[in-house]
């Protein structure tokens, strides 16, 4: 049966290039992970805070290059994409920005960030956020952005509002977590926004 629609990216959209280094202003670039980014991953995770709003530990940083390797591999699949926010001079890493549950002939994705203790407080996942929606809705194509929070993660909240993620609404009781299931704020941008 024919579809009335045209695919909004095409399959290759992605993996056609390779996962470009983005600029994010005032000494922030986004830039694909490296297997020696390995161990300011693990020690990331071990913050409380990182427990109290995701799902995943990081027992060693053996465990955390795995995962690495796996950000690696999703681009060329094109099911996720996954940038080191990192200071541009030093090149210390400073969060992670991705472009999860991506739909190409949607043309949808979900963006995820988060940022370590010392970023915190300066701007950072914003910067972020907003350098990687400018490419993927002006450059690349994608029509639509989600972005989910946990409710009670106020944070999150300021960041995507901060960077024109609108939100559109609450889906109740949607993430499990170690302390209980979660509502999470959906909120999107699509492009021209």
């Amino acid at each position: 049966m024919p579809f009335l629609t045209r695919p909004v990216l095409p399959a290759d959209a992605l993996s056609r290039i390779p996962q470009p280094v983005l600029p994010a202003g005032d000494g922030l670039v986004l830039r694909p992970w490296r297997t020696e980014d390995a161990p300011a991953v693990h020690a990331a995770f071990q913050d409380p805070l990182m427990h109290r709003w995701h799902i995943r530990a990081a027992d060693s940083e053996e465990e955390v290059a795995g995962w690495i390797e796996e950000w690696r591999a999703a681009w060329g699949e094109e099911r996720n994409a996954q940038w080191a926010v990192a200071d541009a001079e030093s090149d210390v890493v400073l969060g992670r920005v991705a472009l999860r549950e991506i739909a190409l002939g949607d043309g949808v994705a979900e963006v995820a960030y988060w940022t370590t203790a010392a970023a915190r407080g300066r701007g950072v996942a914003a910067r972020a956020t907003t350098a990687l929606a400018h490419w993927a809705l002006d450059e690349i194509g994608f029509h639509r952005l989600e972005l989910l929070h946990a409710v009670a993660n106020d944070a999150s909240c300021r960041v995507a509002t901060k960077t024109g993620f609108a939100l559109e609404g609450t889906k109740r009781s949607a993430l499990l977590h170690p302390d209980g299931w979660h509502d999470m704020h959906l909120h999107a941008r699509v492009r021209g926004d």
